[in-house]
């Protein structure tokens, strides 16, 4: 599913200089990389604040200066008189394209969850909320592709490929990192602006340009975009030359997982199995709702997670123990295994109902939750944090897992053994007996 920093144009030979000392900087750290993208999103936020007296027309009060200082609020009848100055000094002398009142007014509202400085907070204009409706429900309109943002890269990546999908067709891979959509660079821009940039009409063309580890140069990608696409989250099956072992793996947590997850089971099982292989490497999460529902289908009686907010209210998501796996399970995890999926391996682990194998997971434990507004915008705000059954909160840390093996791409690309599988095997064998 398609997930889920404009650049002044430069001569051809300035072009050329600047793309070599990029690569050299992606290869060190992609951190460094994209100087001239901020240059940009920071001229677009100082024109959107020249909107301010459209944006402020969602509030139903002007405060003086004295009272805003007070209350510590930004809307003050001082803070919108220079929003107009401003306004009025744009209009005198600033030389570049045209932007329209909406887009401006959407840069003002962006500027100040921006302002947070939260990675996971944003504005959402009418479109992208539809977007990220649609993305939860697994509707697609685009190459077929899942996306995500790495954020320790802050910038854009393949978190998973459909198959059959345009993004297959092309060569797209999982791990695969978006430098670019076009002439837009992804560094540093939100999930929903990427996800709108991807996305687009069936059968119009998106150039994607790619960065692999590992190739010498950057991947030039031409995908036509496709119709509708229904977005398969769950992919699952007995392992060859294991008959009894199942293998099932959870992409991303949305809307349609648990039933996706219901029916695989069902297969499963259907087939013989005794034994599990729960894959949420490079799951970046999702909704907490469809997590907590295929929990429910695993973990005895109990708690699953429980949250809390800033004024300590805790809010708890529990399971009856009605559906408990009753078989072996092992679960693989790596550093991309995040949010959701962190909640669901952390379950796993307090209650010890599987041995869990890989890396260590990102460490994402806060919880967003999407607050819309009266004209059919929103705001997604971190709005708590989150604690296993055992009382945890891995934010910043992750969850280590019992057996700690780092993934084998070599001998991946050799033969396409995945040596973190075959441990998992290896481990399923042993107590399955």
């Amino acid at each position: 599913m398609d997930r889920s920093s404009d650049l002044d144009a430069l001569s051809v030979e300035d072009e050329e200089k600047r793309q070599q000392e990029d690569k050299k900087l992606v290869r060190k750290s992609f951190l460094n990389g994209m100087l001239f993208g901020a240059l940009t999103v920071s001229l677009i936020l100082v024109c959107a604040y020249v909107a301010g007296k459209m944006a402020f027309d969602l509030f139903a009060v002007r405060k003086t200066g004295a009272q805003a200082a007070q209350d510590g609020s930004v809307v003050s009848t001082e803070t919108i008189q220079k929003m107009r100055t401003i306004e009025e000094m744009v209009d005198a002398y600033y030389y570049g394209d045209e932007v329209t009142a909406g887009e401006l007014q959407d840069g003002v509202y962006k500027g100040m969850v921006k302002a947070l400085g939260d990675p996971y907070s944003e504005y959402f204009s009418k479109e992208e909320l539809e977007d990220v409706v649609n993305n939860n429900q697994g509707i697609s309109y685009g190459i077929g592709a899942m996306i995500s943002i790495n954020t320790n890269l802050n910038t854009a990546m393949i978190s998973g490929v459909l198959e059959e999908s345009p993004a297959m067709e092309a060569g797209l891979k999982e791990g695969d990192i978006i430098y670019k959509v076009g002439d837009e660079f992804t560094q540093g821009m939100s999930l929903s602006k990427v996800v709108s940039l991807v996305k687009g009409r069936e059968g119009t063309i998106v150039n994607l340009t790619i960065y692999r580890e590992g190739e010498p140069d950057y991947l030039e990608m031409e995908i036509v975009r496709a119709k509708q696409i229904e977005t398969t989250t769950v992919d699952s099956g007995m392992i060859e030359g294991h008959d009894e072992i199942g293998y099932l793996r959870i992409r991303e947590f949305e809307g349609v997982t648990p039933d996706q997850f219901t029916e695989a089971m069902a297969v499963l099982k259907e087939n013989g199995m005794r034994g599990l292989v729960l894959d949420l490497r490079s799951n970046p999460g999702g909704d907490l709702t469809a997590v907590v529902d295929v929990a429910r289908q695993i973990l005895p009686a109990g708690l699953i997670v429980y949250t809390e907010d800033k004024a300590g209210n805790r809010k708890e998501y529990t399971c009856d123990g009605t559906h408990e796996l009753q078989m072996p399970l092992v679960v693989l995890t790596n550093e991309y295994s995040a949010s959701a999926s962190e909640i669901l391996a952390g379950a796993i682990k307090d209650y010890n109902k599987g041995t869990l194998i890989g890396t260590t997971t990102f460490g994402k434990g806060i919880v967003q939750r999407i607050n819309r507004l009266k004209d059919g915008t929103a705001i997604k705000l971190t709005v708590s944090a989150y604690f296993t059954p055992s009382g945890k909160n891995i934010h910043g840390i992750g969850i280590k897992p019992d057996i700690v093996l780092e993934y084998d791409d070599e001998a991946y690309e050799a033969d396409g053994t995945d040596n973190q599988v075959m441990k998992a095997i290896e481990v399923l064998e042993g107590k399955i007996g």
